[in-house]
């Protein structure tokens, strides 16, 4: 009896620490441990769906100018205008530092080449950033207000 007992113990011990280390959040543990997968708390939601994207500006008036045209034709969501960055950058053959700002565009990703072609007809730079990231998961009611807002076609 002393032998079974010590026996659950062990197994019961072992069973706690493997679930302990098993995160309902990640797919492996620290020690690189593959535990099972959670259920997905997001379950309509497609990766990729929507994008962020980046658009740096000379100035604030130019950046709101270009956010909100995006805004009225229906081409983003939202766009966030951060204030204040530097950038440096090599351009034809001579480093260059500017301050400009950011604007941080988020919009489906089907609409990225329609964004992208309205900031070049609209943009002071011959060349302007206009990068983009999909959007792999976040708050589903901000990504469907993101659809509300911006029509798929």
């Amino acid at each position: 009896m002393h032998f079974m007992n010590n026996r659950s113990l062990l197994i019961s011990t072992l069973i706690l620490g493997i679930s302990r280390r098993c995160s309902a959040t990640t797919t492996k543990d620290m020690s690189g441990e593959i535990c099972p997968s959670p259920s997905p708390t997001n379950k309509t939601y497609t990766p990729g769906e929507h994008s962020v994207a980046y658009v740096t500006a000379p100035t604030e008036e130019v950046a709101k100018k270009i956010g909100h045209g995006l805004v009225s034709k229906k081409l983003a969501a939202c766009v966030n205008i951060l204030p204040k960055i530097t950038s440096i950058y090599e351009w034809e053959g001579k480093i260059n530092e500017d301050a400009e700002v950011l604007m941080m565009i988020k919009t489906r990703t089907s609409k990225v080449d329609q964004l992208t072609q309205y900031v070049k007809e609209n943009h002071p730079y011959t060349v302007c950033e206009v990068i983009s990231l999909p959007i792999q998961n976040g708050n589903e009611a901000y990504l469907k207000w993101i659809n509300d807002v911006v029509p798929s076609q």
